[in-house]
């Protein structure tokens, strides 16, 4: 991390914020540069590595225009720590929706924490995230 930015940089060759295993080259960094998410997962790593690096302005550009807020302030003394993959519905490649559940781990404030979640997303021109559903 740069002094002069709250939010983790990673560099190409290192482990991809998203714990996938692969390299951040190979992961989520070219989705991050404007590469479309092949399925509704991937875009859920990616979403998730975003809220780690800080770049909001991709979090709203994957949003879904129906449930997209105006600004989105993130809060750079909450460190991402893990992301588990719980399940997925449809959301491949030749698909229109799709769910991911996930457990995103933080710390914040000294306290570690576990945001849970299944999130629905939908591929018109790429893939969207919409809302979370119950």
């Amino acid at each position: 991390m740069h002094a002069d930015r709250p939010f983790p940089s990673p560099a190409a060759d290192d482990r991809c914020p998203c714990t996938s295993g692969s390299t951040f080259a190979e992961c989520c960094g070219p989705i991050l540069s404007g590469a479309p998410a092949p399925t509704a997962v991937q875009l859920m790593r990616s979403r998730y590595t975003a809220f780690v690096v800080g770049a909001a302005p991709y979090l709203l550009a994957t949003w879904h225009p129906s449930t997209r807020p105006d600004r989105l302030d993130l809060d750079p003394s909450i460190r991402w720590r893990s992301l588990e993959i719980v399940r997925t519905e449809r959301g491949g490649p030749l698909d229109r929706e799709g769910l991911v559940e996930f457990a995103a781990r933080y710390a914040a404030d000294g306290e570690r924490g576990v945001q849970r979640e299944t999130s629905r997303f939908l591929r018109e021109d790429r893939w969207r995230y919409v809302d979370a559903v119950d």
